[in-house]
């Protein structure tokens, strides 16, 4: 399995998405009165993936 630059940005933005999926349903079903923090970091997250995905075939 070869890895190119472009395989390993897609993998860190699938990990960035996955973990911020996981921050987000931690803050609701389990931090209730944190969940803001939570789902707030969640998204920044998602942002950071986005931003890995949208600069995949650049670099």
């Amino acid at each position: 399995m070869g890895l190119n630059k472009n395989k390993i940005v897609g993998f860190g933005a699938l990990i960035l998405a996955v973990i911020g999926t996981a921050l987000i349903l931690i803050g609701i079903l389990k931090y209730r009165d944190h969940a803001i923090g939570f789902s707030i970091a969640g998204v920044g997250f998602y942002a950071i993936a986005w931003a890995f995905n949208a600069l995949r075939g650049r670099i």
